[in-house]
């Protein structure tokens, strides 16, 4: 009874296998093998990952611009307002979320735009801008990166003055104190030219090893008796030539036997 009971199951097992369709077939990679197919390719990979930190040093000397950056600084925290309680502390919090949004509001850049006559629109310098406010600060940094920095150092400082006029005539605020005005920094903060080469070997080579393991794993055809008790896991007990090379080793033998006659 109990065989049956089991036969039982099995059967239902296997039929439920059936009817759903999974498969048992289980892909195993062997790391040593993939190891062994890199080292076999090791010239192509070497001279993809030299042309690619090359490519990128190449670009990044010759073809990227450089981009420098400079930085202004509001403090928020006005001359009315007072730190000696935790909300003013908050209310100067707040403000410089508020700040955030009027700083790179529309209104500001624009009076930026025509103040310095730029040849930009509201897209583009809003791109060139970044703001950060500092954790548990009441400081506004606002960063301008631009291709010449004497052109960011000045973005910069008449963003934070138009900023200071704006919020003190359209918030009923006082305006918010200017502690640090841009500079001019020869260092560009882009491109890494170094860092940026190195990213660009090590992304050659990963993708140029990834290309040649989906070739070679790709690839099922069998290559000699090796491969086939490897895929197989049986011995191989003996091997028949192609009919190519029965043919042409007919053809040798023939050739062989006619200068033998002649002799």
């Amino acid at each position: 009874m109990e065989k049956s009971y089991n036969d039982f199951w099995t059967g239902g097992k296997g039929l439920m296998e059936k009817r759903t369709g999974k498969s048992r077939d289980v892909i195993e990679i062997d790391l040593l093998e993939v190891l062994i197919v890199l080292l076999e390719h090791w010239l192509p990979l070497c001279l993809v990952t030299v042309v690619a930190g090359i490519s990128v040093l190449f670009a990044c000397h010759f073809i990227i611009v450089p981009q420098y950056a400079s930085t202004s600084i509001l403090y928020v925290l006005s001359r009315s307002t007072s730190i000696t309680s935790l909300a003013d502390l908050q209310i100067g919090s707040s403000l410089t979320a508020d700040y955030v949004e009027v700083v790179g509001g529309r209104p500001v850049l624009d009076r930026v735009i025509n103040n310095l006559e730029l040849d930009l629109d509201y897209a583009g310098l809003a791109e060139k801008i970044s703001l950060e406010n500092p954790n548990n600060t009441r400081l506004l940094k606002i960063t301008v990166t631009d291709a010449d920095p004497e052109l960011a150092k000045e973005i910069t400082d008449e963003v934070a003055k138009v900023s200071s006029n704006y919020i003190a005539q359209k918030m009923d605020q006082d305006a918010p104190t200017i502690i640090q005005y841009g500079y001019s920094d020869e260092e560009a903060v882009s491109p890494h030219t170094m860092r940026d080469s190195a990213i660009g070997a090590v992304a050659g080579l990963l993708i140029s090893s990834g290309i040649v393991l989906l070739i070679y794993f790709m690839n099922d055809t069998v290559k000699g008796p090796e491969d086939a008790e490897r895929r197989v896991g049986l011995q191989v007990l003996g091997t028949l030539p192609f009919e190519e090379d029965w043919e042409s080793e007919k053809r040798h033998t023939k050739s062989e036997g006619k200068r033998r006659l002649v002799r």
